[in-house]
């Protein structure tokens, strides 16, 4: 017993410590990223290339004085920004960061939650991020705010019944809601030794995936819930200090892990390719500097790096494309949430269906 509460303990340690330095490196690479495309040197005074600056940041957050609108609903006003990091600490606990392991004769398995509903899990847990919106919409007592949150809302509710139907598509010949047996279906090769990853037969779906995690974490182009231009700025208008920041550390939160699950699902998970993550822990382990930790536990390094550098890469995807491509209009995004993505899934998971009857996938 007291064994299985450590090993729970330490799991969720790893991926809350990940989760908490998050939104800073994130905020130091959206500001180089951004001055190395416009060809500026972007934060470079705060310590080495700048590194320092998400530190200032935090610091102004906390000390910035922090108010609360007149009239406004000041339990649904506090509430708003505790729920937006709800989603991000939370849907982690059923994506697998590495194989079964067994550390002093015990089988370890590296998931927090190994629950047979995981996927559904996780997609409910990660839609209570609408309530966010909603709720500091009203709650401020700002017309412009509610219309803001109004707007999000429907964004956010279109665009979830894409990525559903794409999610849905990825389980279909897998056969499990557990996400440890998407990452077991991937394991092995294609023809001519191309990985057994989900994105070759299911591009489509990783697509649609892809857009619609976009406008579920409500970034460029898909940005309308804060479009400052038209909106002032959206369900933010009457939030500022630390409470404005909870806010953007639960955007980065959420993108971390739409990003883990679109990995887990189409980009073979914590696994390597071509690589067994077993035979790498067991070849480190042999070296005098990693043989305290035993096969075991390198092996659960190396598969936890390897799923940290396909976020990593998707992270960096999320900051090219916002510094890249203009912001929707209101009506093209609905548009294209409705009318293209969505009768997109729909094919999708019916060319699934007809493949996985047949035994094709």
């Amino acid at each position: 017993m007291t064994f299985d509460l450590t090993a729970t303990a330490l799991k969720m340690a790893v991926w809350l410590g990940l989760l908490i330095n998050v939104a800073p490196v994130m905020l130091w690479v959206e500001r180089r990223a951004c001055a190395l495309i416009q060809d500026r040197p972007g934060p470079n005074r705060l310590g080495p290339f700048g590194l320092f600056q998400g530190i200032a940041d935090a610091v102004k957050f906390m000390f910035k004085e922090t108010f609360a609108p007149t009239g406004a609903d000041k339990p649904l006003y506090y509430l708003a920004p505790i729920l937006a990091v709800v989603p991000g600490l939370t849907t982690y606990v059923v994506i697998p960061f590495g194989p079964d392991i067994t550390i002093r004769g015990r089988q370890v398995s590296l998931i927090v939650s190994s629950a047979d509903t995981g996927v559904l899990l996780l997609l409910a847990l990660a839609s209570l991020g609408v309530y966010s919106l909603v709720l500091a919409g009203y709650s401020s007592n700002n017309k412009f705010s509610l219309m803001g949150s109004i707007r999000a809302s429907a964004q956010m509710i279109s665009y979830e019944l894409a990525l559903t139907l794409s999610v849905v598509a990825v389980l279909l010949p897998v056969g499990s809601l557990r996400l440890a047996d998407v990452v077991a279906y991937q394991q092995g090769f294609w023809f001519a030794g191309v990985p057994r990853w989900n994105i070759l037969p299911q591009c489509i779906g990783f697509v649609v995936f892809v857009i619609a995690s976009f406008a579920e974490t409500n970034r460029l182009p898909f940005d309308l819930p804060e479009a400052e231009s038209e909106l002032v700025a959206g369900h933010l208008t009457e939030y500022g200090g630390m409470r404005w920041a909870i806010f953007f550390m639960g955007e980065y939160m959420s993108m971390a892990a739409l990003v883990a699950l679109g990995a887990t699902l189409y980009l073979g998970g914590w696994s390597l390719g071509w690589v067994d993550v077993s035979s790498i822990g067991a070849w480190l382990a042999g070296l005098p500097v990693f043989s305290a930790l035993g096969p075991g536990i390198c092996a659960a390094l190396v598969a936890l790096a390897s799923l940290g550098f396909k976020i990593a890469l998707g992270m960096a995807f999320f900051v090219w494309v916002r510094w890249t491509m203009p912001r929707f209009r209101y009506d093209q995004l609905m548009r294209l949430g409705w009318k293209v993505l969505l009768p997109l899934s729909i094919v999708n998971l019916i060319l699934v269906a007809a493949l996985s009857v047949g035994g094709r996938l």
